[in-house]
This record gives structure tokens, sequence and C-alpha cells, in this order.
């Protein structure tokens, strides 16, 4: 059977069937203690990762004391003006069953995926992905990938199979993405559907009366590729979809200036500006209902960062720089931990910023920060760092030490699964196959 042909697919777009779009949320919707919509639907949930590369350093990120109350050690400053907003989870393993530890590979592609690795793509569909399948449908965007380094690549999301999406570099970039063309201010009285996203709007129509056929014609690893094609594509007419919708207002919506052109790179100093500028885009996009999804990444799990004047990267660092043996860590590398941490600290508080209903963004968000190793001089793939920001509308508890004594990272991602209404009872495979969450963070 021939596939169909160009025409068809563009008869598809404008023939197409309607999607139903859930609207956004209004202030009008809110009950009147501001705690859930009117109608008695609960207030809408964000998840998003924050990922940093090369870990920690050991003795001066993992606090001593676990529950409440946690000590913060030197490399955990940037968070304690939201610590009892910030829980800290240590002792989740990666395990490999034998494979070998792909330096800055596997700890973070196991850690998204509950697979070890055995080579540098994504084995299967990140728990991240999985989420949005669940709540990403209702906005214009599934979700966000941002790179601070200006990295497209720079990303562990994806359906796995070598699928990864690709993370926008500058904030140039995305701001242009989320507030130039395709933009609908949601506070502007006028409405008019872009016709380029009427035509686009039905992708899939084209090809479903020949799909089955299709499918049965070709082999076992054509029909998943075709799967995954046809997901995408599903995806894709409901994000257009709701492109048609007219918005409602949305008070915390304000749509920003322009970011400057600046200096994108791996120099420390240009990375710091470049994350606190599209940190601050996210936020507004969240806040403009844009998207419910997202993965920024402030450098990479083999970080490239530099510091103004030096050509030695942060990578190169972690092996080849000597523990001071007054200090008894590599002050050189410790340095671009403590910058991360410090971006981390920056994302949250913008989170705890923006009022919305009876809380904030932050209480009405999840998000997972994590590295891909621990000790990054050794590879260390053990004790993976994680820290978990936000009350996800009152479904978790916060400000708390939790040590998972070595028990399969996997716990994380089930966990996050579940809290974000994924139907799922265990996750991963070998020995990081779990049916066990993190109940100590349940509220």
């Amino acid at each position: 059977m021939p596939f169909p042909s160009r025409r068809k697919i563009l008869r598809g777009f404008l023939n197409g069937a309607a999607v139903s779009v859930s609207l956004p949320l209004l202030d009008c919707f809110l009950n009147d203690g501001g705690t859930a919509l009117a109608a008695g639907a609960p207030m809408p949930l964000r998840f998003g990762t924050w990922f940093w590369g090369l870990g920690v350093t050991p003795g001066r990120w993992k606090p001593t004391v676990l529950g409440r109350n946690y000590d913060i050690g030197p490399e955990l400053k940037a968070i304690e003006p939201w610590k009892d907003q910030v829980s800290i989870l240590s002792g989740y393993d990666v395990k490999l069953d034998g494979k070998p530890n792909i330096p800055h590979g596997s700890g973070g592609i196991g850690f998204r995926t509950g697979v070890a690795p055995t080579g540098g793509v994504l084995p299967a569909p990140s728990f991240d992905v999985l989420i949005s399948d669940q709540v990403g449908s209702s906005t214009r965007f599934r979700s966000l990938e941002i790179s601070a380094t200006g990295d497209q690549s720079n990303s562990l999301s994806g359906r796995g199979n070598g699928s990864l999406n690709p993370a926008e570099g500058s904030p140039a970039g995305l701001y242009t993405r989320l507030f130039g063309p395709g933009f609908t201010d949601p506070n502007s009285g006028e409405f008019k559907p872009d016709p380029m996203v009427m035509a686009r709007k039905s992708v899939l129509s084209a090809v479903s009366e020949q799909r089955k056929d299709l499918e049965n014609s070709v082999g076992a690893e054509d029909r998943r590729r075709l799967d995954q094609y046809y997901t995408a594509l599903r995806q894709t007419e409901q994000q257009l979809a709701i492109q048609l919708e007219k918005p409602q207002p949305l008070v915390a919506c304000k749509i920003p200036d322009a970011p400057p052109m600046g200096e994108v790179g791996n120099q420390i100093e240009h990375v710091v500006v470049n994350h606190k500028v599209m940190a601050q885009l996210l936020v507004m996009a969240l806040a403009c209902n844009q998207t419910r999804v997202f993965n920024m990444s402030f450098n990479q799990p083999a970080s490239s960062l530099t510091r103004l004047g030096s050509t030695i990267s942060h990578h190169q660092l972690t092996h080849e720089e000597q523990i001071d043996p007054k200090l008894g860590y590599q002050p050189e590398s410790t340095f671009f931990v403590e910058r991360c941490m410090e971006g981390f600290g920056y994302f949250v508080g913008l989170l705890a910023s923006l009022k919305e209903g009876d809380g904030t963004l932050l209480d009405h968000c999840m998000v997972l920060a994590h590295s891909e190793c621990n000790f990054a001089k050794e590879h260390t793939v053990e004790g993976i760092p994680v820290m978990l920001a936000g009350r996800a509308g009152g479904r978790i508890k916060t400000g708390l030490h939790i040590d998972g004594g070595g028990t399969p990272a996997t716990r994380v991602g089930l966990t996050m699964q579940q809290i974000m209404g994924v139907t799922v009872d265990r996750w991963g495979t070998g020995s990081m196959d779990t049916n066990k969450t993190i109940s100590e963070i349940l509220a």
C-alpha cells in the first residue's frame, strides 16, 4: 500500500475534526478562598525538572540531619531562604546491573528513564514525558525544554528509541517562541485565529483511514515507530487546536519585554545571566498558561563551563584538580557547583514570588532538581543528588531530608508520576524495577 501523498496530508490539515480544549485558569473560576476552582476542580499543577551537571562535593551538600530542620551545608546555602519549601533526597542509586558506567551518561539517563543504558541515548520514555502526557495536553506547549548554555542537545527529555526533545538555547529564541508569532495575549480584548494554524490543525485525519492497513504491512519495529509518530501528530493537533481558542484573561500574565541580545555559550558569567533571563521567561510562561511541564538545564552532564580568563572547563577540573589537603575538597571545581546551586535558588525564589490564588506559583508546582552523578571525580551514580521544591497543590510535604539508603532512584520517578496523576503501579527495569514510592513526602 502506498504511503499517503503530500496532497492528502494537506487536505487533512484543512478538513480535520475539531479537538476539545480545556480553558485556562481564571481568577473568576476560583472559590472565595482561592484554593480551588469554583466548580470544585482543583487548582492546576505544574511539573518541571531542573538539571545541573557534575554532581556535588562530598561533605558539602548532603545534610547530616534527617527529617525536618535538616542542616544546610556550604553547597546548599543558596536554597536556605526557601528551606521550608525544598526537600533534599539523598541515597537513591542508579542500578547498572553489570552494565558499564557510561561517564556522565548512565546516571542521568537511568534516573530519567528507569533503565540502565547501554549507550548515550534514551532507551525508554523519560518520566517527564509520561507526566506531560497526563497534564500537558491543555496548553499551547506540551512541555518546554531550555538550556542556559545554548546547547540544544542538552536535554534528558524524550520518548526513547533515540527520540530527544531539543532544548531552546538562547533567551532571545525562548522569548520569540513564547511571546512572538503564535502567542495570544489572554488579556487583550481582540482575538483572530491564525490562518496558518488553521491550515495545520488536522495533521492526522488524512492518514487515519489508512493507518491500520499500513501498520499491518510493516514489521514490529516499524509499527512501534509509527505508533510513536501518530502519537506525536495527535499531540500536535491538540496544541494547534488550543491556539484557535480565545484565551480568557489571566491576571498574573504580563507580557515581558524582549531580552537584549547577549552572549550565549559556556562561560559561567554568561550562563548565570542567561539562566536568570530564561527563568524569568519560563515563570511568565507558566503564569500565562503556555505550558504546565518544563525541563530546565543549567549546564551539561559533562559540564563545559569555564570562567572568564580561563580555558579549563568544569569537567576538566573535576578530574585534574587536586583535593586541597587543608580544605578537603577541590576549590575550583566546587566554585561551579556553588554557581549551579545559586541558579536553582534563584529559580525557586522566582516561583515563590508570584502570587496565585491563595498561595504562590511555587505552591502549585512540583520542581525536581537533580544531577547525573554524585562525585564527578569518580563518576559515582550512587546517591544521585536530588532536590524537590514546591507543594504540588498540597499533595506533598516540604522541608524534609530523606535518605533512600541505597534504594533504586526509580522510586523518585515513580513517586513524581503518581503525584501528577499518572496511572502507574511500578516503574523501571532490572534492579531498578520498583513499586515503592517515597511515602515520607506524601501529604
